[in-house]
């Protein structure tokens, strides 16, 4: 295979995937490239990306850095482990190398594993819960869990007097009306050279302005990758994002919520299904049996998704009656204001292609291929690969669960659910609150908890965390009043 228009620089250079790098194969790119500083990245239990940097000091420091990673203090990243005790090792993973865009000096960065004194993965590291999940899935099923998300943010800046956006008219706003379309262009390259699956970018729904700043929302989706490089990319993605706004010198923000009545920030994640690499996301030209399975599975579980995918207060702001993020749990094809949505998947019969070009040859659609669904409910606080995890554990439970189809026959809607009020009246409705979300995850925890996946103190801790926002009814309370909405907005504009 040629990898020559493989943005990454460490593929096209080996001409290899990346899930094949050794560290024969970074060793012999830094000195090719005369590489001289060496990042070892790290997402701990907040969520964040950490890092540790290294100035490389010959062949035999390279070497052992990559051999045997290094140590860090576990009780400043992970509030369970106490600082008597607390060295942890990094152990890089190969696969995540990239060249750090942002620094003056060639800098490589690799994502790392925590392992343990004793040489055995940390169990409640994010990135081991979320191995676990996949690992048990596949053993469970036989499948490949395949994700990606769909990564909304806003831009602020100063106020221009040209060319305004429409009032939450951006979706797919060109240029001179996109003013940050540049910005978006740059930061998709950059996360593609950084490993990133990008499938396309775009100027999503929110667009507004106060009296002297302007907000633009932009929206990048990825392609559907194992769901560990899923988590991976988007980690990744978002520091890219940050940091190129700080280049240029504006603000940047992944919240839920930026204004009342204004266009909220998802973090919407599509999953497919693969056996033997063939999307069994659909059967005989329509959805699956299996897909309906994994839905009531992830129906049945999402309130308690919420304390992985909305951790935050103004998470709620955002979760409303009448928009286009979901408040009731239920599902439906090219549905927006559905939980589970069932995307377009190519699957009719016309040769659209064509058609629209009556000179190429008729094409034959590979029917069912890029089926996947999607869960629409988590936002850019997500704890991503413990949210991910969820979703892993929810399908499994889904195809293991007796009268799946059944449920998910029960909870499918047709139509714009909020013009229906007799279904309305029989659906469960998504927490009101981080509180209200941690009661939901107390409420499933032992489907989390099977298998080991995620443990009881893991548990307890997310719960913990939720319930000291004390947010109960904190919506309704603050519902119309634009300088509380304001503060609680500021408090949270930069999540995880």
């Amino acid at each position: 295979m040629d990898y020559s228009l493989v943005p990454n620089d460490l593929i096209r250079f080996l001409q290899k995937p990346a899930s094949e790098f050794t560290k024969s194969d970074i060793i012999r790119f830094v000195r090719s490239e005369n590489v001289e500083m060496l990042n070892f990245r790290y997402v701990a239990e907040d969520g964040k990306l950490k890092t540790l940097n290294f100035v490389i000091q010959g062949d035999e420091h390279l070497n052992d850095v990559l051999s045997f990673g290094e140590r860090v203090d576990g009780s400043s990243l992970f509030s369970f482990i106490e600082a008597g005790s607390s060295d942890l090792y990094l152990i890089p993973r190969f696969r995540t190398a990239f060249l750090n865009p942002f620094t003056e000096k060639p800098c490589l960065d690799i994502l790392c594993s925590f392992y343990t004194n004793e040489g055995l993965p940390l169990e409640s590291s994010p990135e081991f819960i979320l191995r676990k999940a996949h690992e048990h899935f596949r053993d469970q099923t036989g499948f490949t869990f395949k994700a990606m998300g769909e990564l909304e943010y806003y831009i602020s800046s100063p106020k221009e007097t040209i060319f305004l956006s429409e009032n939450q008219k951006g979706y797919h706003n060109s240029g001179p009306f996109a003013k940050w379309e540049d910005f978006r262009t740059e930061a998709m390259y950059l996360i593609a050279k950084a490993g990133g699956n990008v499938k396309y970018a775009h100027g999503e729904v929110g667009s507004f302005t106060s009296d002297a700043e302007a907000f633009e929302q932009h929206e990048i989706e990825f392609l559907p990758s194992p769901v560990e490089e899923a988590a991976d990319q988007l980690v990744v993605a978002k520091w890219i994002l940050r940091m190129l706004a700080w280049q240029y010198g504006v603000e940047i923000s992944f919240a839920p919520k930026i204004s009342e009545g204004k266009a909220g920030s998802g973090l919407h994640i599509h999953m497919m299904m693969e056996k033997d690499g063939k999307n069994i996301m659909t059967e005989g030209g329509k959805l699956s049996d299996i897909s309906r399975c994994i839905i009531a599975g992830i129906l049945d579980v999402a309130p308690a998704l919420t304390a992985f995918g909305n951790t935050i207060p103004t998470s709620y702001l955002r979760l409303v009656p009448n928009q286009e993020a979901p408040t009731y749990v239920c599902w439906g094809d090219r549905n927006r204001s559905v939980l589970v949505r069932v995307p377009l998947g190519w699957l009719g019969k016309t040769d659209m292609l064509k058609d629209a070009n009556p000179s190429e040859p008729t094409v034959n659609i590979p029917v069912g291929d890029s089926q996947t669904v999607e869960f629409r409910v988590p936002d850019g606080s997500a704890d991503i690969y413990n949210l991910l995890a969820g979703l892993v554990v929810a399908a499994a439970h889904g195809l293991a669960m007796k009268g799946a189809t059944s449920l998910a026959d029960s909870l499918y809607v047709g139509v714009d659910i909020f013009r229906n009020k007799e279904k309305l009246s029989v659906l469960n409705h998504l927490p009101y609150s981080c509180f209200d979300s941690a009661e939901a995850l107390n409420d499933k925890r032992q489907i989390f908890e099977k298998s080991g996946v995620f443990s009881p103190g893991m548990i307890d801790n997310v719960i913990r965390r939720l319930k000291a926002h004390n947010d109960q009814g904190l919506s309704d309370r603050i519902m119309g009043n634009t300088e509380k909405i304001r503060d609680l907005v500021l408090k949270y504009i930069h999540v995880m």
